[in-house]
Parts: C-alpha cells; sequence; structure tokens
C-alpha cells in the first residue's frame, strides 16, 4: 500500500485531529502524573524497572523532549502538547520494528490497556501480521484478573470487568499472558503493547517491545530512556478511532505491508 500524505500533511492531520498539537490531556494532569510516577502512584508505576535516579526534573525533560510537553516551567495549568515531530519520528521507527518482526515470521503479542482507543490499531495491525506470514500469539481466556478477566478479541489481550473492557494502566493482564505463553515454553519475539503491559513486557521481562503512551504516561517514556524498549510513541490514546486511521495506514506502509 502506499501512504499519499508529505510528512508536513501527516503532521497537520495529526494536530488537527488532536491526536498530536493541542491535546485534551491538561497541563495539571501531565505534571501530577510525572510526580505520580516518582512517588510509585500504582497506576503510574507501569512496570517500570528503575535503571537510574529519577526526579522530577530529569522526568520532565525527558516529557519534553520525547512527547513534545511544552517546555516552560511556570506553564502549570491549562492547555499542554504532543509533539507531530516526535510523534511521526517514532511512528517510523515503530514501524520499522514491526515490519521486520513481521518480515522474520516472528511470534508477536498484542495486548492494550486502552480498548476504546488502540485496540482498533492492534486488531489491523495483527491482521496485517498474520497475512504476511507472522505468528500473532493466543492465550488462553478467562484467567481473572481483580473482579474481572483477561480477554483476547480479535488477537488483542486485554482486560474485562463487569461486562466492560476497561482501560487499566495495571501490568496484570501482560504478566498473565506472559505466564501462559511460558507455561508453554513459548517467548514473544515482539510484544506490541501500551501502559503497563507495555512497561511490564519491555523493563521487567526484557522483551522487545515497542509501545504507545500519551503526555500523562511518564513511565513508559522513562522506560524507553532508560533503553527498555526501542521506542514510545507519543499521541493521544483515546480519541475516536477513525481519526487514527491514517496512521495505521503510515504505520503499515513504512513497515511494508499490506493492509488486510
Amino acid at each position: 500500500m502506499s501512504f499519499s500524505m508529505s510528512r508536513d500533511e501527516f503532521a497537520a492531520y495529526l494536530d488537527s485531529v488532536r491526536i498530536t498539537g493541542e491535546v485534551a490531556t491538561a497541563r495539571e494532569n501531565n505534571l501530577d502524573h510525572i510526580q505520580g510516577f516518582l512517588d510509585g502512584n500504582e497506576h503510574l508505576e507501569f512496570g517500570v524497572q528503575w535503571t537510574r535516579e529519577w526526579d522530577y526534573d530529569s522526568v520532565f525533560e525527558v516529557m519534553v523532549r520525547r512527547a513534545g510537553l511544552n517546555p516552560d516551567r511556570s506553564h502549570t495549568h491549562g492547555q499542554d502538547t504532543i509533539g507531530a515531530k516526535q510523534c511521526i519520528s517514532a511512528l517510523e521507527e515503530y514501524a520499522r520494528i514491526f515490519g521486520e518482526a513481521v518480515r522474520a515470521s516472528s511470534r508477536i503479542l498484542f495486548a492494550t490497556g486502552h480498548p476504546a482507543g488502540l485496540f482498533p490499531i492492534y486488531a489491523v495491525m495483527a491482521a496485517a501480521a498474520k497475512a504476511a506470514g507472522a505468528e500473532v500469539l493466543q492465550i488462553e481466556e478467562g484467567e481473572r484478573f481483580l473482579d474481572g478477566d483477561v480477554r483476547q478479541i480479535m488477537d488483542v489481550v486485554m482486560f474485562e470487568q463487569y461486562g466492560n473492557l476497561q482501560h487499566t494502566h495495571f501490568p496484570g493482564p501482560m504478566r498473565i499472558a506472559l505466564d501462559q505463553l511460558k507455561a508453554r515454553g513459548v517467548t514473544p519475539d515482539l510484544v506490541v503493547s501500551d501502559h503497563g503491559m507495555a512497561g511490564y513486557a519491555s523493563s521487567t521481562c526484557k522483551l522487545l517491545t515497542i509501545g504507545i503512551a500519551d503526555c500523562n504516561d511518564p513511565g513508559l517514556f522513562v522506560a524507553a530512556e532508560q533503553g527498555d524498549l526501542p521506542v514510545c510513541v507519543p499521541m493521544d490514546d483515546n480519541v475516536p478511532p477513525r481519526r487514527y486511521e491514517p496512521m495505521i495506514d503510515f504505520i503499515l506502509d513504512r513497515a511494508g505491508l499490506e493492509r488486510p
């Protein structure tokens, strides 16, 4: 397939639908989450194992450089940003790694903590990977987690609770999936995920992982800065999914894959 937008056109599109640019997450939420990550908040630690000391200033600098947050330290409330430049550069690397894994007929595990936004992206990627000869790993559904269980729908592992697919930052569903695979003697060659599931796979389990994170998810950017995962794509992770369609086309185009 061929992606028809120029880089500038793609950046303008991402900004126009608020995947990047002036995104929905407020500045105060972004700053609070930096402190929450440092404090070890269970919703923000993302399964990331620190390999160096981190403080507020060092994490803030990472978020400015990797995610495109507003660099003004005096700006504490209101609008914040994600950089389209950073997003597209990360997507290039994300697609390269994904494409190489597919061409090598690798074993790939897909999982998300953001089913309302990111699930449709991964479902298309998984279908494209299978069509091109990769092995998309399957788990046994139904293992309990909190008050719900772990499901796999259209090849994507997610957390179900009270009849709904849940937004979660917890690493637990990934731990369950990887433990199941390990019991069968299977190790993923690549994990495609986000939130605590990506953090656990990359930082705790040292598996090759490509991730997506919003500007209020500092843990995964810290993991990338530590070298735990090779790429973390900065983007709003919960816009209406149709707005991600050009991004999906970009990933598949750069990966050298056809859309199924």
